[in-house]
Parts: C-alpha cells; sequence; structure tokens
C-alpha cells in the first residue's frame, strides 16, 4: 500500500525573512505553533514538546535534520513511548512582496497508535498553517489553542 505524504501549501503577506523567522526562532513559534524553549534551527538539536488533546497529551521528540537558512527547516517526529517516526519539512519561496510556504509531512503510517492518523494531522496542520500562523504573519495575532 502506497502512503503520500501531507502537502500543505499557502502564502502570506509577509516577506521571507518574516516567515523564516516566524518557524525558526523560539520566541516568535510560541506565538503560533507550540512552545519549545530548546528549540534552534540547528542540525542535530533535539527538542520536545508536549501536545494532543486535554485528556490524551503526548510527548513529541524531535530532531533537526536539515536547515538552509530563509529556504528550509527539516526535522523529525515521533512520540514518546510508542513506534513509529515521521518527518516535517517547511519549504519557504519568494512571490513577489509573498512567501509561499509548503509543509511536508511525511512517514506518518509509520505511526500504529490510532491518535496519530493522517486525517488528526491534517485538521492540526490545516489549522496551524492556514489559520495560527496566517493571523500571526497577516494580522499580528497571535492564535494558540493549547
Amino acid at each position: 500500500m502506497e502512503h503520500s505524504p501531507l502537502i500543505l501549501e499557502q502564502e502570506f503577506k509577509a516577506p521571507l525573512e518574516r516567515v523564516w523567522r516566524a518557524i525558526s526562532e523560539v520566541e516568535l513559534m510560541k506565538k503560533w505553533y507550540f512552545d519549545i524553549p530548546e528549540f534552534k534551527a540547528e542540525v542535530g538539536c533535539k527538542f520536545q514538546f508536549e501536545g494532543g488533546e486535554e485528556n490524551k497529551r503526548y510527548m513529541h521528540l524531535c530532531e533537526v535534520l536539515e536547515v538552509v537558512p530563509l529556504k528550509k527547516l527539516k526535522y523529525s517526529w515521533r512520540y514518546e513511548g510508542y513506534p513509529g517516526i515521521s518527518f516535517v519539512t517547511f519549504e519557504l519561496s519568494e512571490h513577489g512582496e509573498n512567501t509561499k510556504v509548503k509543509l511536508t509531512h511525511e512517514g506518518i503510517e509509520s505511526f500504529t497508535n490510532p491518535d496519530f492518523k493522517q486525517e488528526k494531522f491534517e485538521g492540526g496542520w490545516k489549522y496551524l498553517i492556514h489559520e495560527s500562523l496566517k493571523a500571526y504573519l497577516e494580522e499580528g495575532k497571535a492564535l494558540r489553542y493549547w
């Protein structure tokens, strides 16, 4: 059975450098994503954060695998105590005065816990990219629901 990665694209009314900073700097990430104090956009950086629903929380264990400043950030994504590993990649490109973000999350099928199904990731990433990051970049609003 072939598994397709989850891919989302969104163009933002924001310059490339501002978008890069939003996905790679701790103080800005926590305004739209997660609060990850130990995160650094450096290959080999290991970080973790807790997420999930109110009554079901999971520890996410991640490691930065690739950094191309202003262009690409890739990290592994797995869960403490559960099998499977996936990979998240943010790719940025300029479109005039705007910036396009392409998010790819691959390897989701390696997770066996039913809470880690692709549909759940789709909902979470759509919210994070299309609503939370958009509101932060274009309106200066912090939108986090956790």
